[in-house]
């Protein structure tokens, strides 16, 4: 279900027909998947008043590569007939059945050499558990992608085998490997009927299939996923589109939005904006608004200026303000959030590629409003007093809500129905490459060594 209501909450930010579209839409949401009712008091602790600058909680986090595992362990012929049969139907899953050596694999078994069958099987298993559990394309390939798939630690590749061996089951290992997600299955089913001579269709499936596999297995049960060359946001639970929103996202080239998985901590409602160094001091804002603090006050800014000179420049909440009435508080090394926007007409142009990184939506207060119901347990009544009070609150969720900011560029729309998107940013290319070169041995790499740019900048 899609609930396409629209928030008029303008200026004073207390409009009688913000104020009922407000309740109208929060009541509107599914009663099998809401909390019990919130306490009549407001959730403790929330923040009334906005730091001046928040503290840094964004340092990269050095996730460290997983130890080479690929063992050689004892194979029986008839399990190894069966790990052959699943890679020649691999190219269901957008897989090369030749990158795990089904013919030398075939040889051994009619040869009988049981160290020889030991070895090879070992080899072909693991090569190919590795690219079920962690995607095809390497690092290299996966450009402004940071994204920490721990599938890995679930299911590492020895305890794969040994599943598999003790239960002769190896196709049914192989398939609990596959993304859980609607979206993987449809591109299965579309691969399955696209003809063989349409290479540029099926190179296209094969590398869609492949991103999520770059994923976790399993995303969570309430999560939002943005889909960049989209410019759409879904509100998810159960795999299921609750409500979806269109978004704004950055501009091609250098404030392009990288690819990530963050946790939201918090919605900060009537937030706050401390504007970067860039602006402040490279763009003179800051020499203009402390010589002048009538002016700085009627632009909404508080300025102050440290003792060794720094100027700090801070948006105060309202109808103004470059991040709108709501931020999601999803703390990760880029400094990308998914905010509002007062520059709310942009979002009727058809390519929104727009922003210095960040992700605006429309419909703000709706989705503020739906996390503070779905994810702190608040009541419709409480947080749109919240969002009316124009005060900068901060609610704290008491339930994991994992965002993801995806590029796919052959996926289901927010109506559910399959379709192709634009390479927005150049990125179908490398995978595509990778796909058509010589598979790369996988070396536990986990975390992408691209260089992290900080782009905090909502204008």
């Amino acid at each position: 279900m899609v609930v396409r209501g629209r928030y008029r909450l303008g200026m004073g930010i207390a409009l009688g027909v913000g104020l009922t579209s407000a309740v109208a839409l929060a009541a509107a949401q599914p009663q099998n998947i809401l909390p019990g009712p919130a306490p009549a008091a407001s959730p403790n602790p929330v923040p009334t008043t906005a730091p001046t600058v928040a503290p840094d909680t964004t340092a990269p986090k050095i996730v460290p590569q997983v130890p080479l595992d690929e063992p050689v362990v004892n194979w029986s012929a008839a399990d190894a007939q069966s790990l052959l049969g699943v890679i020649e139907g691999i190219d269901a899953d957008g897989l090369i059945p030749a990158d795990y050596q089904p013919e030398k694999l075939r040889s051994v078994i009619a040869a009988g050499d049981p160290a020889a069958l030991d070895a090879q099987a070992s080899k072909s298993f693991a090569w190919l558990a590795e690219d079920m559990r962690d995607g095809r394309t390497r690092f290299d390939a996966r450009l402004q992608w940071f994204v920490v798939d721990s599938d890995v630690d679930a299911n590492p590749t020895s305890a794969l085998m040994d599943r598999a061996l003790k239960s002769h089951d190896v196709a049914g290992v192989f398939e609990g490997l596959q993304p859980t997600v609607p979206d993987y299955g449809e591109l299965k089913g579309l691969l399955a009927v696209t003809p063989k001579a349409d290479k540029t269709r099926r190179n296209l499936i094969r590398i869609n299939m492949d991103r999520w596999r770059w994923l976790p297995r399993q995303l969570g049960k309430y999560y939002l996923l943005t889909n960049v060359p989209e410019f759409q946001l879904r509100l998810t639970v159960d795999n299921s589109i609750i409500r979806s929103y269109r978004t704004i996202v950055g501009k091609v080239g250098k404030t392009a939005t990288p690819q990530l998985s963050a946790v939201v901590q918090g919605v900060v409602f009537n937030p706050t904006w401390t504007v970067p160094q860039s602006i402040v001091k490279g763009e003179g804002l800051g020499a203009k608004l402390i010589g002048n603090p009538a002016s700085a006050l009627r632009q909404g800014y508080k300025v102050t200026k440290s003792k060794d000179g720094t100027i700090t420049v801070v948006q105060q909440p309202g109808p103004g303000n470059s991040l709108g009435m709501i931020k999601l508080d999803m703390p990760n090394e880029h400094a990308i959030f998914i905010h509002d926007t007062p520059s709310r007409g942009l979002f009727a142009q058809p390519n929104r590629a727009l922003s210095h990184g960040c992700v605006r939506t429309e419909r703000a207060a709706e989705l503020g409003i739906t996390m503070a119901i779905l994810g702190a347990g608040m009541t419709s009544a409480q947080a749109v007093d919240i969002v009316t009070s124009g005060k900068y609150t901060r609610v704290p969720m008491t339930k994991t809500f994992p965002v993801y900011i995806m590029y796919f560029t052959m996926a289901s729309d927010i109506q559910g129905k399959m379709g192709t998107f634009p390479d927005l940013y150049s990125r179908d290319g490398a995978v595509l490459a990778s796909f058509a070169a010589p598979r790369k041995a996988w070396t536990g790499q986990r975390q992408s060594t691209e260089k992290v740019v900080k782009l905090d900048n909502p204008l």
